[in-house]
């Protein structure tokens, strides 16, 4: 039982991961720093812009960490107030 919600939940993170907004927003940058380098020829624009993604993922990821380790957290406190309750 718990082993299918755990495949549930994850297969619903595989399906959503796409539409991420900030996955979205990295590629847009991305896009956005060819156009200014190669299309416009402002280089230092687009150098700029290009540094936008690494730090939006960056930012994303130390968001879905924290998330995480509150869960954990959560969830260690609710198994130590059943263990000792059993005592």
């Amino acid at each position: 039982m718990a082993q299918q919600r755990e495949k549930d939940a994850a297969r619903e993170v595989g399906t959503r991961t796409g539409r991420d907004p900030a996955i979205i927003a990295a590629v847009g940058s991305v896009l956005l720093s060819w156009y200014q380098f190669y299309v416009r020829g402002n280089k230092q624009h687009g150098l700029f812009i290009g540094l936008w993604p690494p730090t939006l993922l960056a930012f994303s990821n130390a968001v879905r960490i924290n998330s995480i380790s509150q869960k954990v957290e959560s969830s260690a406190l609710g198994l130590i107030d059943r263990l000792m309750e059993g005592r």
